[in-house]
Order: C-alpha cells, then structure tokens, then sequence
C-alpha cells in the first residue's frame, strides 16, 4: 500500500480521526515509513484553528467513513483484519459504544495492538473527564518548574504533555505491541494516558533529588534556579538561553564575558546569591541585542544559544546545515527524526486531502478478500 520504503515498512496501522497527540503519534510513524491509514470522519468538521489539510495528516493515506454506518463499520473491520495496530483518542467507552473496542476486534485479529490516546488515562477518577495538555502536566507534576520563580507555571504548548508525553510514548507503546506480536505473544491494548507519560518523562529530574539536586520549591533547584540556567532578554527584544551547569562550561561562559575574575559571580553553586547574580546577569544582556550575543559566545563550550521562533530557527545555520526546517508546499515544517544511517534523508510524505484514497482503498480491499 505504501509506494516509500522506510524503517517501518510492512507495518499497516489504523488511525482513527481525532485531535493532538494521536494523529501527532501516527504521523511520526508515518514519516518512519509505516503505512499509515487515516479514517476521517464523512462530512466531519476540522478541530477549531486545524486547516482543512493538516501537516500532520502527511504521509499518510486517507479514507472517510461513517463509524455509525453498520456498511463503513464492516470497512473498517476489513482494515483491522489486514493491520498490526489501530490508533484511537477519544475518552474511555466511546470506541465500544461503536462496537469497535479491543474485545470487539480481537476476533478480527486477535494479534492487534490497540493504541488508546487519552489525557488521563482508561482508569481513575479523572477519566471520563475533560482535559488539556496544560491540566494533564500540571496534575502529573510536570509543569511545576516550568516557569521562573514567582510566576506560574506554564510550559510550551503541547510539547510536555500532547507531544513528550502523549504521542512519543504511544509510538513507543504501539512498537512495543507489534514486537510482542510477531513474537507470537498476541496482540495488547496501550493505555498511553498523557499524565503517565509526563510524570515518567520527570525521571530524570528525580534522580537530581536524589543529591539534593531538585528541590520541591521552585526557583532553588539546580536547574530551575540559578544564574546560569535561564534565558535572559537583549537590548532588540530577543532572548538568550544560558544553561552551563558543569563548573568548566561556567568558567567559559564568564570568561567570554569577562567577569572570569569578578568576585559576584565566583560562587556558581550559592543559592543564596542566585538571586542577586540572575538581576545582574540580566543587567548584562540587556545592554547588547540578540545578535551581539550569539557572535561573541559563537565555537565556544559556554552553553549559550538564542532563543528563536520556528521561523528564525530555520534561517539558523545549524539547523539549516541539518535540514531540520522545511517549507513544503508552502508549509514549514520539521523533517522527520530520529535519522538512520541505513536510510538516507528524505522528505515528508504529501499531505492528503480528507478521503483522498478511498476508492483507491476500497478497491485494494475488494481484491486482497
């Protein structure tokens, strides 16, 4: 079915229409070479602010049905029986109140591993409830050092809990079942639930607090408080990102700024003058813009860079040398990733309208029954 070859060719998934971190989760799969295909609703109405060809639809191929159809519902039976995984994100219950749950399908393919997306998960208080990233990672404790000390919490947009969360951890899920499946171990369910994923993905601060390196008060911890790990304005509006956490990335860091020898910044790991160093530090970077610097900080180990928008991000000569911007079509957007030597760069797969490849679909089901 899928005319690109990739490091997933041979595995057909099923997605389901929905919003976030599922499609997220399916074009990444995609863009590794799996055949992906979309079900879109008939006659179904985009998210709010989706465009009617979304981005992350790309590579995939499209198909429209109506899951209230008993005609579409055996469709849809057909794709399963002749697929490794489906993907769906809507709350707990609805997929079985379609007939289309885990335990009805696993007598069409009782090897199928069956990937729920939800917030907060198929069990718990919370699940049958409404959500967002920003509540998932907020109840997860994720968002909590999100934000300098004394302001609220608030990480990027979708990226903690929809993205990191969310959809990574569903593909991860999803590959796992169909490792398990060709094995001979059967087919699985993958509850992917956004505040299990964001709560795992806090490990790795956890292990600071075991050295006292994490602090549950914000503004003290290694990472979240100091001098040296945050991003400061420039004199044009721009913004700098300072993160030197090793005592010889600090000492290069204040050498290119000559305060090497200055008494205020001698102590890196004072917590008690982190805030008088932060109001200093900022001080500094506000007298030159953006540009000032990224030249003088250029080839240096101070683990500094500037803070960009998509778009300048994409002019940036490293990320530009790598290919990681692209504008297709008109659309910018990020190449696929992680990279493989085996296989060479390539770029993302077209961008289907709703229903695209239906008849094309259909017709290759008719001739595979």
């Amino acid at each position: 079915m899928k005319d690109e070859d990739g490091m997933l060719e041979g595995l057909r998934i099923i997605e389901i229409e929905a919003l976030g971190p599922a499609p997220f989760a399916c074009m990444m799969l995609a863009d590794l070479g799996a055949d992906v295909i979309v079900v879109h609703r008939r006659n179904g109405q985009r998210a709010p602010g989706m465009p009617e060809r979304s981005l992350i639809d790309r590579g995939k191929r499209s198909i429209e049905l109506d899951l209230k159809s008993a005609d579409d519902i055996a469709v849809l039976r057909k794709l399963v029986a002749r697929s490794e995984a489906l993907v769906e994100g809507f709350r707990p219950g609805v997929m079985e109140r379609l007939g289309l749950g885990p335990a009805d399908l696993a007598g069409v393919n009782p090897d199928l591993v069956y990937g729920r997306m939800t917030g907060w998960g198929q069990t718990g208080p919370r699940a049958e409830t409404a959500g967002h990233d920003l509540n998932y990672v907020s109840l997860s404790g994720a968002a909590w050092y999100a934000s300098n000390p004394g302001e609220p919490p608030f990480t990027p947009p979708t990226l903690v809990g929809d993205i990191g969360g969310g959809a990574l951890y569903l593909v991860a899920g999803i590959l796992a079942g169909v490792m398990a499946a060709r094995a001979g171990r059967g087919g699985t369910v993958v509850d992917a639930a956004i505040v299990d994923g964001s709560a795992h993905m806090m490990n790795l601060l956890m292990a600071l607090a075991q050295t006292g390196g994490l602090s549950m008060e914000r503004g003290q911890g290694l990472l979240d408080g100091p001098h040296w790990s945050r991003c400061y304005a420039c004199a044009d509006g721009g913004f700098i990102s300072v993160q030197c956490l090793e005592p010889k990335f600090y000492a290069a860091f204040l050498a290119r700024l000559g305060l090497g020898d200055d008494p205020d910044f001698a102590s890196q790991f004072d917590r008690s003058a982190w805030p008088r160093q932060t109001a200093l530090m900022a001080g500094i970077f506000a007298r030159q813009p953006r540009a000032h610097w990224e030249a003088l900080f250029a080839g240096s180990d101070a683990c500094v860079a500037p803070a960009l928008d998509p778009l300048q991000s994409s002019a940036d000569p490293h990320m530009a040398a790598r290919g990681v911007w692209q504008s297709i079509d008109g659309v910018l957007q990020a190449a696929s990733a992680p990279r493989f030597s085996a296989e060479p760069d390539k770029a993302p797969g077209g961008i289907p309208a709703r229903g695209q490849h239906t008849d094309a679909v259909l017709a290759w089901l008719e001739a595979d029954a």
